[in-house]
C-alpha cells in the first residue's frame, strides 16, 4: 500500500482526524486594533452579488473585503520591515503549508495572568519531556485565548493598552534564530503578546521570525484538540500576489 493509500484510508477510517483549527470568518471576527494615527485593517464584509433572484436568477455569490491578516491567517515575511526584502505570501513555497507541528499548553498559566510570557526555558522544559522540535515544523501555543469571540475579549485592553499572553523578546529570537522551527502559530489576534509595543524589539515575534524568513500563524481555535506531538499542519493561505499574507483555512491532521 503506498503512503497516500495508506493515509487516504485512515482518513476514511477516522483513525486520521482532521480538526479544524480555523476561527469562523465574518464581520464579528475580531481585528487588530491600531493607534488612531495609523492605517487601520479591514473587518471582513460580505457584499451580496445575486442570489437567486433578477440579478442572477440560479446562482448565489458576493465580494468580500477583508484585511490580508484578519480571523485566521499567515504572516509571509515581508509583513515586517525586518524581511521586507523576503518572501511575500505568494513566494512562501507550498513545502512550508504542510508540516509537522508541537503544541505548547500555557492554558493554565495564562489563566492566572492574562500577560503571561512564554519563555526560552518553557520550550527547554518541553523538549525535556517531549523530544526536540521538528525541523521545519510549527510552535503551535496553546494559551486559551480563542475562546474570547469578542472584539473586546480578544483584545483585552486595560490601563495598560491590550493585555494578552505571547513570547518574550528572547524567545521570539531564539525561536528564530535558534530552532529548527518554520514558525509559530497562536490563538491570540496575531502572534505577540498584547503588551508587545513596549518590549525591545518591539513586536519581537514579528521583527525576529519575519525577519529570518519564518512565518505566523494567528487566531488558531482547537488547540485543545491537539496532542503535544505529532500532529501535522496544513496550513493554506490565498496566493496573492504581492501580499503581506492571507487568511488561511488551518487544519491538523491528528492520529487516534
Amino acid at each position: 500500500m503506498s503512503v497516500l493509500t495508506a493515509l487516504t484510508a485512515a482518513l476514511t477510517s477516522g483513525s486520521v482526524e482532521i480538526v479544524d483549527l480555523t476561527a469562523p470568518l465574518s464581520h464579528e471576527t475580531p481585528i487588530l486594533e491600531l493607534p488612531p494615527e495609523l492605517g487601520q485593517t479591514q473587518r471582513f464584509t460580505l457584499e451580496e452579488i445575486s442570489r437567486y433572484d433578477d440579478r442572477g436568477p440560479a446562482w448565489y455569490w458576493n465580494n468580500f473585503r477583508s484585511g490580508e491578516h484578519t480571523g485566521t491567517h499567515f504572516d509571509a515575511p515581508n509583513h515586517w520591515v525586518t524581511g521586507r526584502d523576503l518572501a511575500d505570501i505568494d513566494s512562501v513555497p507550498v513545502s512550508a503549508f504542510v508540516a509537522p507541528a508541537v503544541v505548547l499548553d500555557v492554558t493554565d498559566e495564562v489563566a492566572k495572568n492574562p500577560d503571561f510570557l512564554i519563555e526560552v526555558e518553557h520550550l527547554e522544559a518541553f523538549q525535556a519531556e517531549h523530544g526536540s522540535f521538528p525541523e521545519g515544523g510549527w510552535l503551535l501555543c496553546r494559551t486559551g485565548w480563542s475562546s474570547r469571540v469578542t472584539q473586546e475579549e480578544m483584545i483585552n485592553n486595560t490601563e495598560t493598552g491590550p493585555t494578552s499572553p505571547g513570547m518574550s523578546a528572547d524567545c521570539a529570537r531564539w525561536v528564530a534564530e535558534e530552532s529548527p522551527l518554520q514558525g509559530i502559530g497562536v490563538e491570540t489576534v496575531g502572534t505577540d503578546a498584547g503588551a508587545a509595543h513596549s518590549f525591545e524589539p518591539a513586536f519581537p515575534c514579528h521583527s525576529f521570525l519575519l525577519g529570518n524568513g519564518k512565518y505566523g500563524l494567528a487566531q488558531l481555535q482547537n488547540l485543545d484538540r491537539l496532542p503535544a506531538t505529532g500532529a501535522v499542519v496544513v496550513a493554506t493561505p490565498l496566493r496573492i500576489v504581492g501580499g503581506s499574507g492571507s487568511p488561511a483555512r488551518v487544519l491538523a491532521l491528528v492520529e487516534r
